[in-house]
């Protein structure tokens, strides 16, 4: 049997892991191949496909970004299907892994249910905005390198007792908030999920400072502040079509220090939190999934992905993850409030 192997959309800390533990399985359990994809969709449909034995990931999984490369072509332009199909059979592959988040798994499970290509799925998101998992990987590094980044922020803005706001990623949900606000013990975590006014950022904003400290505010990319209809977008609209959010720590810091009369300075964490190792945490969750997924192609499991389920490794269909996104909910955000101000 031959795999053919893929990483699509946003890069994030586990994609190499994956990939990995995909070929070491196949090879050592199931006597399959593997076909390296570059760039995502793109590759298939461009047919750039390389060899790819164990000799070509020794070493890999503590490496960030992908091996393979990636991009955000959508899998029905340049010929879809039918194009994919073509260079399926001409290079022999029986079965594709897609590694990816939300818009690379609908995809994943439209071809293989729609279309029925031999697909199978791998969740990946810094954002952990996948239903069907409790976590994806690359979360737990962002969390991790986001929470170092508010630690060594909190030093200077103590030097100087200013308020500091830092925004994370995440896009419409606020996991990489909530958890970096939490480990980090930020006075204010904005997320996008439960909007929050300004004056009751001021509140906690002076609640610190009234007791001697330097107020930390943790802000999700997504927040939408109470007297706005839609996230901050500074940077308009990325190639795919999706707006590129970004900048709202830029406009909550002048506001926090006009009401306040705290000095006041804005950080944006931005690609800083896709970069880089990954943890143990990632690399030991990013080679589970990567051995799973080659046990879903030799099995023929097509529209199935694996996923994590308490500390199982389980599978799913890739159709039910995507249907919503998995947003923070309420019982989190209640047990954060004691710590708020």
């Amino acid at each position: 049997m031959r795999i053919g192997i893929m990483t699509s959309g946003g890069d994030g800390p586990g994609l190499n892991a994956v990939i990995r533990g995909a070929v070491r399985k196949g090879v050592r359990v199931h006597g399959a191949e593997f076909t390296g994809i570059r760039d995502g969709w793109r590759g298939l449909l461009e047919d750039e496909l390389f060899d790819l034995p164990t000799t070509a990931v020794r070493g890999i999984s503590g490496r960030g970004g992908t091996i393979l490369g990636t991009s955000r072509t959508h899998p029905y332009s340049g010929g879809g299907p039918a194009r994919m199909r073509e260079v399926m059979a001409a290079r022999g592959l029986d079965a594709v892994i897609a590694i990816g988040g939300e818009g690379t798994l609908a995809g994943a499970a439209r071809l293989a249910e729609e279309e029925g290509l031999p697909v199978v799925g791998v969740p990946k998101t810094i954002d952990n905005d996948l239903g069907g998992t409790d976590y994806t990987f690359g979360f737990d590094t962002a969390a991790a390198i986001a929470t170092e980044s508010i630690d060594r922020l909190r030093t200077t803005a103590e030097s100087h007792h200013r308020c500091m706001v830092v925004e994370v990623m995440g896009r419409h949900v606020g996991w990489i908030a909530l958890h970096a606000g939490m480990a980090a013990g930020a006075h204010a975590v904005l997320i996008p999920e439960f909007p929050v006014s300004t004056e009751k950022i001021c509140e906690w904003v002076r609640s610190a400072r009234d007791r001697g400290r330097a107020p930390i505010v943790v802000v999700a990319e997504g927040f939408v502040p109470e007297d706005r209809d839609e996230a901050v977008a500074v940077h308009g609209i990325g190639a795919d079509g999706r707006p590129r959010l970004g900048g709202i720590a830029d406009e909550i810091a002048p506001l926090i220090e006009e009401r306040t009369g705290v000095e006041t300075r804005s950080a944006v964490l931005g690609h800083l939190q896709r970069g880089g190792s990954p943890t143990a945490y990632d690399r030991v969750l990013s080679t589970r999934l990567g051995m799973a997924a080659s046990d879903l192609a030799v099995e023929g499991a097509w529209g199935q992905m694996a996923s994590l389920h308490g500390t199982d490794i389980v599978r799913v269909r890739m159709a039910d993850a995507v249907d919503r996104l998995k947003r923070v909910p309420l019982s989190r955000w209640e047990e954060m409030q004691v710590l708020l101000g």
